[in-house]
């Protein structure tokens, strides 16, 4: 069976991935913590939770860091906006981070570490780039030297004069050159500050990932990335720092995901048309978003509107559905051994979706052997299945829901006494014709989720 091969930003290419060590180990570039975060955000987060999850079924063990950025100048903003402190403002956006994450079931990273837990690190690698000559103080601001840097701009494949007229790139005359950048940023009255050798002040927003990913996974690790927008600057001066700090490659493997466009137009702040996670869950429940986000290779852009997301709702609906009517049928199925043409449905299905997946993480195409399995699943169960057969079905779709974080099994309403008993009273109502009990009983479940349906097997439990 083939490797795993991922795209490298580095290389441009497509490279087999076998971790340095025998963990694997991942930073994955975390949020801002001044507000909710949007589905572009949402779609970095399950992408390197769906590559964790597939390292681990293919027995790598992972080791993965993902960092929150505590102090930045949105959070002063929204901390003065609100009237409360900065500290309290990153308190709060990150339990309302783990919320959102949570119900997209992105499993949490080995470590979340802080900006501000790690200052003293970061003032140390700070000190040794002045003393290596790549970066110098100025008015208690110190910035990186970045052309003495030489690989400079080798991960977004510019030549260093040409990134002169780049984005984002912070403007401050007093600096020796357009492209330097900050590491650590002079106190501004009333902003929050630490101690350090050129005074008060707080890190640039680069050093700090650079300091976290070699304090917990190593001064080498196996892969870095995030959403494409965060390839130049950032990941570039991540590399810049981290190699001449260290004095070795940074990271072997850097992965990049798509934007996520909106009605075909890319999805960005300033135009407005960017949507919260936690607004489209209200909507459509998280595991609609998540379907939605895994259905398109994590490198194409992916275009949201209500059209596509309801048509990732229906999706989503059949495998569900798959998923309940296979739990209900193992309940009152008859005995027997799996059929080998069921047996053999799964193993196809579970080769096509390996494939996919080593090809770069192509969960467009693992999903589809999915609904392969589905189609096949269900026409098996209109023409009868053993339970043996029910199982084996039930195992590889629930194996391979589960890499993709997809479908989860709902719990059993059908295992609670409780609800066996009043499904009881209802069947003794039906059979003595006493329709209004049997449906008073039918509304009382409703009432908490429950839904009945009658089938030629037998009455149906599912909770909604």
């Amino acid at each position: 069976m083939s490797e795993l091969q991922l795209f490298n930003s580095l290389t441009r290419k497509k490279e087999v991935f076998r971790p340095l060590g025998d963990t694997a180990l991942i930073y994955g570039c975390g949020p801002t913590v001044y507000n909710y975060f949007h589905i572009g955000n949402a779609r970095m987060f399950v992408v390197f939770d769906v590559l964790r999850r597939y390292l681990v079924y293919r027995g790598i063990p992972v080791k993965y860091v993902q960092n929150f950025t505590d102090i930045d100048d949105k959070i002063i903003r929204r901390a003065n906006e609100e009237g409360i402190s900065s500290a309290e403002v990153a308190e709060k956006y990150i339990k309302e981070y783990f919320v959102d994450a949570d119900g997209l079931g992105i499993k949490r990273a080995d470590v979340h570490p802080r900006a501000t837990e790690n200052i003293g690190l970061i003032i140390a690698m700070i000190k040794k780039l002045i003393s290596q000559g790549h970066a110098y103080e100025l008015d208690g601001d110190v910035y990186y030297r970045t052309r003495s840097f030489e690989g400079y701009g080798k991960l977004s494949h510019q030549n260093v004069d040409d990134l002169e007229s780049g984005a984002r790139i912070e403007a401050d005359e007093r600096k020796e050159d357009p492209l330097d950048f900050a590491l650590w940023k002079a106190a501004k009255p009333g902003e929050p500050s630490w101690p350090s050798p050129w005074g008060e002040g707080r890190p640039g927003w680069h050093i700090e990932c650079s300091v976290m990913a070699t304090r917990y996974l190593g001064k080498t690790i196996d892969i870095h990335g995030g959403g494409q927008d965060l390839c130049f600057p950032h990941h570039e001066n991540e590399i810049a720092q981290s190699e001449a700090a260290n004095g070795c490659e940074f990271s072997r493997f850097w992965v990049h995901n798509g934007y996520i466009n909106v009605d075909n137009q890319k999805m960005s702040k300033s135009k407005g048309n960017f949507f919260m996670t936690r607004d489209v869950a209200k909507e459509y429940g998280y595991g609609v978003i998540r379907f939605f986000l895994v259905s398109a290779h994590y490198r194409s852009p992916i275009n949201y509107s209500v059209e596509v997301i309801n048509q990732a709702r229906a999706a989503l609906g059949r495998i569900e559905t798959c998923r309940e009517n296979l739990a209900f049928l193992s309940r009152t199925a008859n005995q027997g051994e799996a059929d080998p043409v069921v047996v053999a449905a799964a193993e196809r299905a579970r080769e096509k979706f390996i494939e996919a997946m080593n090809d770069d993480l192509n969960t467009a195409d693992a999903v589809s052997a999915v609904f392969d399995l589905v189609r096949e699943v269900n026409s098996f169960a209109a023409a009868g299945m053993t339970r043996g057969s029910i199982e084996a079905a039930r195992e590889v779709i629930g194996e391979l829901c589960e890499v993709l974080g997809i479908a989860p099994e709902k719990e059993n309403a059908g295992e609670d006494p409780e609800v066996l008993e009043l499904v009881e009273k209802r069947n003794a109502a039906r059979k003595a014709r006493d329709f209004a009990l049997a449906d008073a009983i039918r509304d009382q479940l409703k009432e908490r989720g429950i839904t009945l349906e009658d089938t030629p097997q037998g009455v149906k439990i599912v909770r909604n």
